[in-house]
């Protein structure tokens, strides 16, 4: 502090002002750190600086100050009330940054204004000694004539000050207001802005977003939920349709296995049966994506269901044959002969939940059809064991045994209860000849399972060395991760 005995304290105390300002504009908004930093510093020399002069901003002005030297301690001495404000305005938005939203400058704003409205009545009792008390009267009666003049905009101001502290939401999250569902883009001392799916700006006052009911769909931010409303007709039995429905579920990649998914009876009248369907995805972004898969295994496991089939075709020994077929791409263009002839031939397997339907280096002697439940697929790595996918009804095992003999390379296990027809190799081979699209299309689908397969077994993703002794350590010893999903082996 030696340097400040090279010349007059007050004009040392104006030089401090003046670097305070030009650092202020250097030192850019990513380091507010060290502006709150280099402003408490400064402000402490500032402090020193108006000792040595002998001038107390806690005081009036001395009588030994006169002319301009007077007015000069009468500025400096405001100036460092309203310097102390916004240096404690600083350190107390440091300190609550973590509470603070960097978009919401709504609290920040009140901490200032607070802090510099007790400055300006101190500044003014002090140092330039006006009777404070009148003037605290005058606007208190100023303050309420105001009050009840802007008594909304208070409402709204107050309530934002409640949602920045309580935090319902935050920019960046998607939400429901009363009703309205869009992105939250801002939050200022009046409204709160949403942007919709639609690209209209919807302007919600705080008072109302603070009184009403408001979904957060961002939060928890580690799944979202995918609610699907299905109506049937009241015929079918709820059981066997909440067992297709579980199915359906259990059937769907995109959904997370933790949290379970849910089926309930939602509502029953006298003509159909409401049931609501709820899994989660991880990504708000997937949520499309689950919604359509979802539907598409529903329908299907519906129209495999027993329940959900006409009573007076359940007697026809071969309805369910020839939906199976129909089910399967590969055998719907068979001539009605050869259908039949495979319809006669074709039987019928069921496997409890955890069953093996197809064991590792088998050899299939038959094309397997999935009539209901779902089968997962699982592919032996070094890493462990991998799901492939997920079958459902419609699709089909075993082709590689038809088409040259190979050996399954994956385990087929039933995940839930699930009912298998079963085609023997020798009454679908008597038709390759006459039928050779049919030859192409299960070689065609066993060379791309082949090449899924094998990418999964070849490929592994590269990865990054962290930093750090003990992260290098980590990193000698990890797994590799395993890859993005395939719905299909």
């Amino acid at each position: 502090m030696d340097f400040l005995a090279f010349s007059h304290p007050l004009v040392c105390a104006g030089v401090v002002l003046v670097t305070d300002l030009v650092l202020w504009r250097m030192i850019g908004l990513n380091h507010a750190h060290w502006r709150t930093a280099s402003r408490s510093l400064l402000f402490a020399l500032y402090s020193t600086a108006l000792l040595k002069a002998d001038l107390m901003p806690l005081t009036t002005i001395p009588d030994k100050f006169s002319g301009a030297e007077h007015a000069m301690a009468v500025t400096l001495g405001i100036a460092w009330w309203l310097f102390g404000a916004r240096a404690i305005t600083g350190l107390m938005i440091l300190a609550l940054e973590s509470r603070i939203e960097r978009k919401g400058h709504l609290l920040q704003d009140l901490i200032g204004a607070g802090i510099f409205l007790i400055a300006i009545v101190a500044a003014a009792a002090y140092v330039l000694d006006l009777p404070v008390k009148g003037l605290l009267a005058t606007s208190g009666a100023v303050a309420i004539i105001f009050a009840l003049a802007v008594q909304s905009t208070l409402a709204d101001v107050f309530s934002g000050i409640v949602l920045n502290a309580t935090k319902p939401f935050r920019v960046g999250d998607v939400i429901n207001i009363d009703g309205v569902e869009g992105k939250v883009v801002e939050i200022d001392w009046r409204s709160t802005y949403l942007l919709t799916s639609a690209g209209s700006l919807v302007v919600i006052p705080n008072a109302m977003a603070a009184k009403t009911r408001i979904i957060n769909l961002s939060r928890p931010d580690h799944f979202h939920p995918v609610i699907l409303t299905i109506e049937l007709p009241v015929r079918l039995r709820p059981a066997s349709i909440l067992d297709s429905l579980h199915k359906a579920l259990k059937g769907c990649r995109e959904l997370m296995l933790e949290p379970e998914g849910s089926v309930v009876v939602k509502k029953s009248g006298l003509r159909s049966v409401e049931y609501e369907v709820t899994g989660y995805v991880k990504s708000r972004d997937r949520r499309s994506t689950a919604r359509n898969q979802l539907y598409d295994l529903i329908y299907r496991q519906l129209a495999a269901s027993e329940a959900a089939r006409p009573s007076s075709t359940r007697t026809i020994a071969s309805t369910r044959q020839s939906a199976a077929l129909d089910s399967v791409n590969v055998l719907r263009t068979l001539p009605t002969d050869d259908r039949k002839e495979l319809e006669r031939h074709m039987r019928l397997s069921s496997y409890p939940a955890g069953a093996a339907i197809l064991q590792l280096n088998v050899i299939p002697d038959a094309l397997l059809i999935v009539e209901s439940g779902v089968v997962t697929v699982t592919l032996e790595r070094v890493d462990g064991p991998y799901e492939l996918g997920r079958m459902g009804p419609g699709e089909i095992m075993g082709e590689g045994g038809l088409v040259d003999q190979s050996p399954t390379v994956v385990i087929f296990t039933a995940l839930t209860d699930c009912v298998i027809f079963r085609i023997d190799r020798l009454d679908l081979e008597e038709r390759f000849d006459e039928h050779s699209e049919l030859r192409r299309a299960l070689t065609g689908l066993a060379r791309t399972r082949t090449q899924v397969r094998e990418t999964l077994l070849q490929y592994r993703p590269s990865e990054t060395t962290p930093a750090g002794l003990l992260h290098w350590f980590r990193g000698r010893v990890a797994r590799p991760r395993d890859l993005g999903k395939h719905h299909h082996p």
